[in-house]
């Protein structure tokens, strides 16, 4: 048994599993009581994250904060929570987004304490899956987080909701199981008896067969939830008919839970058949890329452009992880910090423009910023951080991957280049038609967004601003894994 002097990741998870439980017992008219319980419970996340983050060991690295407990002996599975440079940027990730998106549902009136029970218990299940270092429990985590998206999107959303919600939990139970024979198929072969990922991760545990095979379920079933290429359908339907935070979640923080299951089980456990693989991995990475550029390029829908262009950056993703060099598991890693705070900027900004228009298609919309201009800032900032602009977050992010890709892949990597060039195009063309021009008169008369219901937006903005201007803030902390991480590849 090990375990830290205080255990801040099952906190962590305590206080979501807490705050639902309370939830479950304040009467539904108290609706301002619900909110304010999943308020604090979102609060004690962001601040633990915070502790976790600045406190974290950089000289020393590795796996630090460790929880272990054996919990069955005869299977070997362990209650087994630690961080290292891969995860924690997750954990921070993960509480920004529920604190903020919390405050973005403020206003909610319809079954309040059904939906922030609901949210909490999905995100209990993010928080699990990216601070376990075993198996058993990440496997069932993972699930913990997918069940609460069905009720979410088909009692709360809008635009085909019922059809969205069961499009995207079909899509993602198959998704997971493909990752459970996956598992099974490495606890069999490893004959260690154990879930525990760092005694798997040992050097000739598994066979350059076995670990190809495995690699390849897990990519494919990891991957329906990053958005892979072909395989991301779901994803665009999903954000559109998701109500505002759950899209924040949705695209902030589940699709990163994808890509973080390829980086934790299948790069740690197989790296010789994520090598193997790599050729793959980019040729879809770069598809995923160029198609969401340009399907993004013809929709008319704000949601929809905002999904299609998380396709294309969840390919930046699966580049970086393609290329096998520190630089493109930098990048990779810091990809998925910075789309997914910026991409809770866009679905909150979209938000509350869908309140108060009740449209969200781009021709009906026009001269918004000399309506809402506060409003209108913060979905421009998202923009301008979705199409790269230096000194905000994605840009270092995109920068170390593409770097990295011309170095490995040349030709795909220019076809990516070009393919962002296209989506900032097209972005800026959203921006032009939706926020200046010509104002609607009939939504003349529309208050702007007040600095309460503002405030998480300007949370948002300023994560994208701080890390940057200041990307050693994260960069420092991922080195810490990734250079140990690939130098020891066979």
């Amino acid at each position: 048994m090990e375990f830290a002097n205080f255990p801040y990741l099952t906190a962590i998870l305590l206080s979501c599993v807490i705050g639902l439980l309370v939830i479950l017992f304040i009467p539904e008219e108290r609706q301002m009581l619900i909110k304010w319980v999943s308020l604090i419970a979102s609060a004690v996340t962001v601040v633990i994250s915070l502790y976790l983050f600045v406190a974290y060991n950089k000289t020393l690295g590795g796996l630090q904060f460790v929880e272990k407990v054996l919990w069955v002996k005869s299977l070997g599975i362990y209650y087994f929570n630690a961080v290292d440079g891969f995860n924690l940027p997750m954990l921070l990730l993960t509480s920004i987004v529920l604190f903020t998106g919390v405050l973005t549902m403020w206003e909610l009136e319809n079954r309040v304490k059904e939906f922030f029970a609901l949210t909490l218990l999905l995100v209990a299940g993010v928080f699990g899956v990216f601070m376990s270092m075993d198996l058993f429990f990440i496997f069932v985590w993972y699930d913990v987080s997918l069940f609460p998206m069905y009720p979410l999107i088909a009692v709360w959303g809008s635009t085909r909701k019922e059809y969205g919600a069961m499009k995207l939990t079909l899509y993602l139970l198959a998704g997971s199981a493909l990752i459970l024979p996956a598992i099974l198929y490495l606890f069999v072969n490893s004959g260690l008896n154990t879930f525990d990922i760092t005694a798997l991760m040992q050097p000739g545990t598994f066979t350059p067969f076995q670990q190809k095979f495995a690699f390849l379920l897990l990519y494919l079933g990891f991957g329906v939830l990053a958005g892979v290429w072909p395989f991301h359908t779901w994803s665009p339907v999903g954000h559109v008919a998701a109500p505002t935070s759950v899209s924040m979640i949705h695209a902030g923080v589940l699709m990163k839970l994808g890509a973080f299951g390829v980086l934790r089980v299948g790069i740690f456990l197989c790296p010789e058949g994520w090598q193997y693989w790599a050729q793959l991995m980019a040729v879809l990475a770069t598809c995923g890329i160029v198609y969401g550029a340009f399907v993004g390029l013809a929709q008319t829908d704000l949601k929809y452009v905002i999904g299609y262009s998380s396709v294309s950056h969840m390919g930046i993703v699966g580049l970086g992880l393609a290329t096998v060099t520190v630089d493109g598991l930098n990048g990779a890693v810091f990809q998925m910090f910075a789309h997914g705070v910026m991409t809770a900027l866009f679905f909150s900004s979209v938000g509350y423009i869908y309140d108060k228009t009740h449209t969200k298609m781009i021709p009906e919309l026009g001269g918004m910023s000399k309506i809402m201009p506060v409003a209108s800032g913060y979905f421009i900032v998202a923009a301008l951080a979705g199409i790269g602009v230096p000194c905000l977050a994605s840009f270092w992010a995109e920068l170390l991957v593409f770097l990295a890709s011309f170095k490995v892949y040349p030709v795909r990597g220019a076809l990516a280049i070009c393919a962002l060039v296209v989506s900032a195009l097209f972005m800026l063309r959203v921006v032009q038609r939706t926020f200046y021009g010509e104002k609607n008169e009939r939504f003349a008369h529309l208050p702007d967004v007040s600095f309460g219901l503002g405030l998480p937006r300007m949370i948002l903005v300023a994560v994208i601003v701080i890390f940057g201007l200041f990307p050693s803030l994260m960069l420092d902390v991922i080195q810490t894994s990734s250079i140990p991480f690939i130098h020891g590849l066979p």
